[in-house]
């Protein structure tokens, strides 16, 4: 693991947004495609705020997102809304984006479909993560119903995911998908969050701390 720090928040942003641009054209100078998966939330914003200008071939990019809640775009709390209106945006609305959610039941029809459409895109070429304080990452959560499948080496690409405190139903990847990655980059704010993430680096189980599954070779990007 590779811990960065920086002197503010916005500095980090602009310099993951750079970094993750850079990553990706190196990626399209040898491949067709590239394939970027990313957090919701509020926390990585400023870096879609940014990303989505970089100058690069965004339409053989594949964008997903790391997890979703099951609920449609009309909701306020769907992440793929996000998504499209921070990142999915300016140069990089020409990107490909590979779905986490579709109309209806979250059943095993649903999620044998979605992750089809995942594994069809890995190894992906780069990840970013967010981390919980209770350290879970995507929706690997603590204490979940689907973690240890979700951590097992053969584990599908998307998972169905419940847990207390996740509020609605979600989907995530798995760990072996968010691995498959050739560069991983975490982006956590504040001093809770720092000793979070040592807390994780000192679990004994994953199934504890989930984000300790995939922080091998992962660059830590951290601000107070």
């Amino acid at each position: 693991m590779n811990l960065r720090e920086y002197p503010d928040q916005d500095m980090m942003m602009l310099d993951l947004a750079d970094v993750i641009a850079s990553e990706l054209v190196s990626v399209l100078d040898h491949s067709k495609t590239a394939s970027l998966a990313v957090p919701g939330g509020t926390t990585p914003g400023p870096v879609f705020d940014a990303l989505c200008a970089a100058d690069l071939d965004w339409a053989r990019v594949n964008v997903m997102l790391t997890d979703e809640r099951w609920v449609p775009e009309s909701n306020p709390r769907s992440n793929t809304a996000l998504l499209r209106k921070r990142l999915l945006t300016n140069r990089a609305a020409a990107a490909n984006l590979v779905p986490l959610y579709r109309a209806g039941p979250l059943d095993d029809a649903a999620l044998t479909t979605l992750s089809q459409g995942v594994e069809a895109k890995l190894p992906l070429s780069v990840v970013l993560l967010g981390m919980g304080e209770d350290m879970h990452t995507a929706s690997l959560f603590p204490g979940a119903d689907n973690l240890t499948k979700a951590l097992s080496r053969n584990a599908p690409a998307v998972l169905s995911m419940q847990a207390e405190g996740a509020g609605e139903p979600r989907v995530t990847l798995s760990a072996r998908a968010i691995n498959s990655a050739l560069s991983k980059h975490l982006v956590i704010k504040g001093a809770a969050k720092r000793a979070a993430l040592a807390g994780a680096l000192e679990a004994d189980d994953a199934q504890d701390a989930p984000v300790k599954a995939v922080l091998q070779d992962m660059n830590v990007h951290w601000a107070e």
